[in-house]
């Protein structure tokens, strides 16, 4: 739900950084002109030409586009801001290099260096100062001046109005409810009351000067809704539904048109389309990149596991990865071989009967196998399933197929994104956290997925696994 004044903020954005892109070239060269560094310039080099400004706004604007920079929902926070933002002007100048080495070679690399921080920086800045003027007049809320009128005071309508207080710096108003319910009417719920039944829509909109009805009636009641749509037809409201079954979804829903026909996609990916091709390359990358070191790693450890125990030293175990598919992770082995049979109790609960999954003094961890998870290191040979695409660098932990037999259906909405060797979870307190709250920290990755925050979790690990809180 973001308001008309939230995504004009978008379009604005967009505008200034197609003017700003031009200035941060020409104030690039004249600084390349200035700064005694470099290979001195010649006439061809001195001034970019002209058509090198359109090609420059053209390929910054793109990856600025990729990158999200301009998500009406992200441009209102700056943390989320400056990862789209810098990750667009990376993209942009790797695009805009190669399409300098087929047109115009002869711009000095300086001079693209410097164009790279000087339109990163005044971009960043002329945000800042948007954002700024924006939130104090009060428009950065998505619901400012917005008038909700609730229609259904059931459990769903009182939910959205406990969220719509609980969260009062969205800017909504809630005028009322609307229920047939006659035991209901002129009655208080949740701070507002309700002022009639929903046949009374019209005449409430009017007087209260409503700017929305949201409808929240039960399926059984759906026979209402064209009713009350033909009601306000006339008038300059907005109608929204929020459909119960939307509890169903897993993390988001999607409308498609076919044919005229609205479908409602209730499991649809998080993660798709240029996003997902930019965190599968990122994976890979810094895959190959850290294998060798890792590699030599896993060859120690394999060797100190085969003195202290005979037995296999990989181990392949079944988990669930993302939508429920199920693959085999790899594992360094931590414990006595045949573990399995002896079958000690493994999994202990909370105080609130929630299965925590792992025991601190499990007596079938060897002394190698201990120090290997202190610190996490019998999870290096996962590397291999990031490779071949079970898992990604970063996301909700992959889990045992029985544990996931025993999740709520709240708990299966992780599944929406690819599962990771680390993430939100592990660098927040890994196994110390039981595990209907481990689900909590993935849901968060989830709903704030971005390559920023893949990175930020990624340079966060190393600490948090030196740390070695909640290993065992």
């Amino acid at each position: 739900m973001v308001s008309r004044s939230v995504s004009r903020l978008g379009l604005q954005l967009f505008f200034a950084d197609i003017l700003l892109t031009p200035l941060g070239l020409y104030l690039a060269s004249r600084l390349r002109a200035l700064l005694p560094y470099g290979q001195p310039l010649t006439p061809e080099t001195a001034v970019p030409p002209l058509a090198l400004y359109p090609l420059a706004v053209a390929c910054w604007s793109a990856s600025l586009v990729i990158a999200g920079a301009y998500d009406p929902q992200k441009v209102l926070r700056w943390y989320a801001d400056l990862g789209r933002v810098s990750s667009g002007a990376v993209l942009a100048t790797m695009v805009l290099a190669g399409v300098l080495y087929f047109t115009f070679r002869e711009l000095s690399r300086l001079e693209a260096i410097y164009f790279l921080v000087i339109n990163w920086s005044l971009l960043l800045g002329v945000r800042a100062m948007i954002r700024i003027s924006f939130r104090a007049t009060g428009h950065a809320r998505p619901g400012w001046g917005v008038r909700v009128l609730i229609v259904g005071a059931g459990e769903l309508g009182t939910r959205i109005a406990e969220i719509l207080r609980a969260r009062g710096r969205w800017g909504y108003q809630l005028v009322g409810f609307l229920d047939d319910d006659p035991a209901k009417v002129g009655s208080t719920m949740v701070g507002a009351s309700v002022m009639g039944s929903v046949a009374e829509a019209r005449q409430v909109v009017l007087k209260r000067k409503v700017d929305e009805v949201w409808v929240a009636l039960p399926v059984r009641a759906y026979d209402r809704l064209s009713q009350l749509i033909a009601a306000l037809e006339a008038l300059p409201v907005r109608v929204k539904v929020v459909p119960d079954y939307f509890s169903l979804a897993l993390v988001r829903a999607k409308a498609d048109i076919l044919g005229g026909m609205p479908l409602i996609g209730l499991r649809e990916p998080v993660i798709e389309g240029i996003p997902r091709l930019v965190k599968r390359v990122f994976d890979v990358v810094v895959t190959l990149i850290v294998a060798l070191p890792a590699a030599a790693l896993v060859l120690l450890f394999a060797a100190l596991i085969r003195l202290e125990s005979s037995g296999l030293v990989l181990i392949r175990q079944k988990r669930v990865g993302e939508n429920g598919r199920i693959f085999e992770m790899f594992k360094l082995r931590t414990m006595v071989v045949g573990a399995e049979a002896m079958q000690p109790p493994a999994s202990e609960a909370d105080d609130e009967s929630e299965i925590a999954h792992k025991r601190r003094d499990d007596p079938r961890v060897t002394r190698v196998g201990r120090f290997l998870r202190r610190f996490s290191l019998d999870e290096l040979p996962q590397l291999l399933n990031v490779l071949r695409g079970d898992l990604s660098l970063v996301g909700p932990r992959p889990e045992l197929p029985w544990l996931v037999d025993r999740y709520q259906p709240w708990q299966r909405k992780r599944f929406a994104v690819p599962q990771g060797i680390t993430g939100w979870w592990q660098i927040n307190g890994r196994s110390e956290k039981p595990m209907h709250l481990n689900t909590e920290d993935d849901l968060y990755y989830v709903y704030n997925y971005s390559l920023w925050l893949d990175i930020q979790i990624l340079l966060r690990t190393p600490f948090a696994v030196l740390q070695g809180k909640g290993a065992f």
